[in-house]
């Protein structure tokens, strides 16, 4: 059974062109690929600024989509049979393969043949799953605030834990850490506002549909092997208060089919879309430059 996103269209251009004839440019949706524990809204700031500054350099208007996950937002969370197999320890083998298909799905009902995807954090590991299942989809990718390999053993046991908590109790309460400030965050993330914003977020989540997205990102598998693969422009960025920020500039030698722009960005932490959203949308609108320009 085919799982379902709810898209949410910050600019949309419709595809004048059969599927499989869409060129680069105006027929080149971007599809952003948010965070856990929150939703497309976090890309609210961001994403306007992308296409300003695209509409500035001069490029013809293209879609900007942020669908939200199964599970995030109002997007409904999906069944047992939607989610597919089921490991012993309760992640689920197949369901990141789901979520990955019903994008690319998206992009190809709305009439486009290929798309930009960047996927940040949790994001990231939809988006190089869409690198593994369906390279033929990419016209651009970027990656940010992510990662490619599995958790560690006790990361993997703590994320479960916390979706069985959340599942047992129905409340958000195990990822409000995500909202409460901590050493070395960066100015906007210890700011009033910020508490604010991700508190507001995380409680408009379902439990189950936080649960429903620890098991996915649990079972998911190391997309090391698959850097190599990346031939399409590619933007790497991350915040240099980013715990992750090592582990990114570790892989980025990796990325030998292509040439990333890495853009690392300073006094920004883990959600840089959020915390340094012009930052984030200058890189992007670069990156759709790139693809535009061949």
């Amino acid at each position: 059974m085919a799982i379902s996103l709810q898209n949410t269209i910050y600019r949309h251009q419709l595809a004048d062109k059969e599927l499989g004839d869409a060129e680069p440019g105006a027929d080149t949706p971007l599809v952003l690929v948010h965070a856990f524990p929150i939703d497309h809204r976090m890309w609210d700031d961001c994403a306007p600024l992308i296409a300003q500054l695209s509409d500035e350099a001069g490029l013809a208007p293209f879609a900007i989509w942020a669908p939200d996950m199964p599970g995030a937002g109002t997007c409904p969370v999906p069944n047992a049979g939607e989610t597919g197999e089921v490991n012993g320890d309760g992640s689920y083998a197949q369901a990141l393969d789901m979520v990955a298909d019903a994008y690319v799905e998206l992009v190809r009902q709305a009439g486009f043949r290929k798309a930009v995807f960047v996927g940040l954090s949790m994001g990231g590991y939809v988006v190089m799953d869409i690198v593994k299942r369906h390279p033929e989809v990419l016209a651009g990718i970027a990656l940010c605030d992510t990662q490619p390999s599995p958790d560690a053993p006790q990361a993997r046991a703590n994320r479960l834990a916390i979706a069985q908590r959340c599942e047992d109790e129905q409340t958000v309460e195990p990822v409000m850490h995500f909202a409460v400030p901590q050493p070395g965050d960066s100015a906007f993330k210890r700011s009033p506002q910020c508490v604010d914003l991700f508190t507001r977020w995380i409680h408009e989540q379902s439990p189950d549909g936080i649960a429903w997205r620890q098991r996915m990102a649990a079972g998911r598998p190391d997309f090391t092997d698959q850097l190599a693969a990346i031939t399409v422009p590619a933007a790497v960025v991350c915040g240099t208060l980013d715990p992750s920020l090592q582990a990114m500039r570790g892989f980025v030698p990796m990325l030998t089919g292509t040439s990333p722009a890495v853009t690392e960005i300073e006094d920004c932490g883990h959600f840089s879309a959020v915390e340094q959203p012009a930052a984030v949308a200058q890189a992007l609108a670069d990156l759709m430059r790139r693809v535009v320009k061949g």
